[in-house]
């Protein structure tokens, strides 16, 4: 009985802990639309984090700030951005470039928010990984092949690595356990094709094995900022790939998970500690900011194209379309969270 409170303790915490960071990655993106339209004179009815029925609201001036029932959301509800208006402080009066700047600030939000998280991050470890080498195991593959003591691997299969973890993604995606590399040595780019590795079979799978160690750089103030710039790069190009993969087919839809299956992917991750836990919630900030560029309707990327479309024609198209557009494009997306939902529930009675 105890374990099972125990248990049942765990969970709810992890579901306030869940609920909370959604929370603050809903607020940071929609202050992001929120500051911008005010700055640019636009008028804004509401700010709502959470959607449904309204648990606390208060009037100040033009702006009506909300909280809601369920937290699944938020949005900031302009004058005239989904209606007809010819009031001063329409966002549809507004000069095309402002609108644009309102629609993308939402997702550079995000994105920074996803930064100063790995840079609380990277701030609080013991020192910083590099890219160079600076030792082989014995009898290492790696070196036989042409690698050197004091490399620095620039790029694997073609593929920039801005991290460590970059290079460990791209040898596991590897086939034949050969990788070609480009390094950095003693100031010139050299490429060294077909480097071959070692491999280790664990459960029938056959894995690379890594036979050479990385210096530990220096934490200076430079150097941690710009490792928190490469680790968000590093994530920012992880989640434009998985997009790309599962548009392609390389990556079944069914293996999308939604509000379900995240917080049992933060349960599981908190038993490797808080810097995990946040490493995690860096990257779902940075993947809230890019999914909202993608240019489907419904999604900010889906007003941005529009926008573009605006800009080039210096004609805007009837918002009539648009909101047509946006209400389909709603729909579909709402599907998909019921769908994505309904896979993570069946997950977690196999």
């Amino acid at each position: 009985m105890q374990e099972i409170l125990s248990k049942s303790g765990s969970g709810l915490i992890t579901v306030l802990i869940c609920v909370c960071a959604f929370g603050a990655m809903v607020f940071v993106h929609e202050f992001g639309h929120f500051i911008t339209a005010k700055l640019s004179g636009i008028k804004v009815n509401e700010f709502a984090i959470g959607m449904g029925p309204v648990l606390f609201k208060k009037q100040r001036k033009e702006t009506q700030y909300a909280l809601r029932l369920l937290p699944i959301g938020g949005y900031v509800s302009m004058e005239g951005e989904e209606e007809e208006s010819e009031q001063m402080g329409s966002f549809t009066r507004a000069p095309v470039g402002s609108r644009i700047l309102v629609t993308v600030a939402g997702a550079c939000m995000n994105i920074l928010l996803g930064f100063v998280i790995l840079l609380v991050i990277i701030s609080a470890s013991d020192n910083i990984v590099s890219r160079q080498i600076a030792k082989f195991y014995p009898n290492a593959a790696t070196e036989a092949a042409g690698l050197k003591v004091g490399d620095t691997i620039l790029a694997a299969n073609g593929r920039r690595c801005f991290i460590d973890n970059d290079i460990l993604y791209e040898f596991a995606r590897t086939q034949n356990a050969t990788v070609d590399l480009t390094v950095m040595r003693d100031g010139k780019k050299v490429e060294l094709d077909g480097v071959k590795f070692d491999t280790k079979e664990v459960d029938g799978q056959a894995y690379l094995v890594i036979d050479f160690v990385v210096y530990a750089t220096p934490k200076t103030f430079s150097s941690v900022i710009r490792e928190s710039v490469n680790w968000t790069l590093s994530y920012g190009r992880l989640v434009i790939l998985s997009l790309f993969d599962l548009v392609t087919g390389h990556v079944q839809v069914n293996s999308l998970s939604g509000p379900v299956g995240i917080v049992s992917v933060i349960n599981d991750t908190a038993s490797y500690g808080w810097q995990s836990v946040l490493q995690l919630l860096a990257l779902l900030t940075i993947n809230m900011g890019i999914f909202n560029l993608v240019p489907f309707p419904a999604l900010d990327g889906g007003r941005l194209f529009l926008l573009i479309i605006e800009a080039i024609r210096r004609k805007p198209i009837a918002q009539k379309y648009e909101i047509a557009i946006n209400a389909v494009g709603f729909t579909l997306l709402m599907g998909l969270m019921v769908f994505v939902t309904f896979n993570d529930i069946t997950k977690l009675f196999k």
